[in-house]
């Protein structure tokens, strides 16, 4: 539960409006990171020896070829810090992740935007948009907040229409809700060139938000440049510890991510049939558009908050008709799904 002070308007008490997993962390993560407090005057030296090696073994992966950060977010502002620089450019999708763009100018950097279609990344859109001092290509996948996911025919399509001196980023913070089989998590682009990075993120399936840990596939050169320039301790000793855990618990996982699943269709549905437009999504939220009338996502906002709902609405013009919904816990996805249902239909 959310509160608010009075002077901020109704108690907030299904708040869906930001991707956080409403299943929370495995069981098993949250006690290993209480356990882990017992030495908080203690710097934890080397994480990376920890926490890779069960990365590798958790995904099948080579132990040289990761990077551990604090959240996702801090591996591509590494990333973005070794790569760009002023007279070079990154280029991502015009409606991706909303925060791209900074990566470009925290360095000084070009931020390029290429056009979308139905805000899903456009293959020969986003190559005809190189330019000659791209460095960077980004490409989230699931992305935020749309959803939409490019099938791994089309990254590789992507990726080999890029130069060799372009590094391809692949941010996969929703790649474990990803059922459809056409997906691909970018792995094996990174083991036959030297060039593509892939990011994932414990915060989404995981559900350690709070914990902030994050980490990179990439070349062993490209590697090194990113544990090169981080910071000498760079988890906090219980966030390592429940990440460890996580990562061993493989029922949680599934369960959040099928349980995540049901959830989604299932309102995607029931909006659907009651005539809102829902893009397909691949992640834990539902991007949906009021098609009919580009004044009723801020009404239906609005009156949702008056019921004690919080949804997301962005800042960017392109999703001003644009509603988004976090699958949350079953009663609230269904109570949430129930009212935008409710309200629509007596507002459109």
């Amino acid at each position: 539960m959310v509160a608010t002070s009075a002077d901020a308007g109704p108690e907030i008490t299904i708040s869906l409006d930001s991707n956080e997993s409403a299943f929370g962390p495995s069981p098993k993560a949250l006690t290993a990171a209480a356990a882990a407090t017992d030495h908080l005057e203690r710097y934890l030296e080397n994480p990376a020896s920890i926490l890779v090696p069960a990365i590798a073994a958790s995904h099948g992966l080579e132990p040289e070829r990761l990077a551990i950060g604090f959240g996702s977010d801090d591996i591509l502002a590494r990333i973005a810090r070794a790569y760009l620089q002023p007279g070079t450019a990154l280029l991502r999708s015009q409606n991706s992740y909303l925060k791209v763009p900074n990566y470009a100018y925290a360095n000084d950097a070009e931020a390029l935007a290429a056009p979308d279609s139905n805000f899903c990344t456009d293959v020969d859109a986003m190559l005809a948009s190189l330019t000659p001092e791209t460095r960077i290509v980004y490409l989230a996948n699931p992305d935020n907040p749309s959803g939409a996911m490019l099938p791994g025919d089309e990254v590789r399509r992507l990726h080999a229409g890029l130069p060799g001196h372009v590094l391809l980023v692949i941010d996969g913070a929703y790649a474990e809700y990803v059922t459809d089989p056409a997906y691909a998590t970018g792995e094996d682009l990174v083991r036959a060139h030297d060039n593509v990075v892939v990011t994932r993120s414990f915060s989404k399936i995981h559900g350690l938000a709070g914990a902030r840990v994050g980490w990179a596939y990439a070349a062993p050169q490209v590697i090194d440049t990113i544990t090169r320039i981080g910071l000498t301790f760079p988890l906090a000793t219980p966030s390592l510890h429940a990440a460890v855990a996580a990562l061993a618990d493989e029922d949680h996982r599934n369960y959040v991510r099928n349980e995540t699943a049901k959830l989604r269709d299932e309102a995607t549905l029931k909006l659907t049939d009651a005539g809102i437009h829902v893009y397909p999504g691949h992640g834990n939220f539902v991007l949906m558009e009021m098609k009919s009338d580009k004044n009723l996502a801020p009404k239906l906002d609005a009156a949702l908050r008056q019921e004690g709902i919080s949804l997301r609405r962005f800042a960017s013009p392109a999703f001003d008709s644009c509603l988004r919904m976090t699958v949350g816990h079953h009663a609230e996805t269904r109570a949430a799904t129930a009212a935008l249902v409710r309200l629509y239909g007596e507002m459109a």
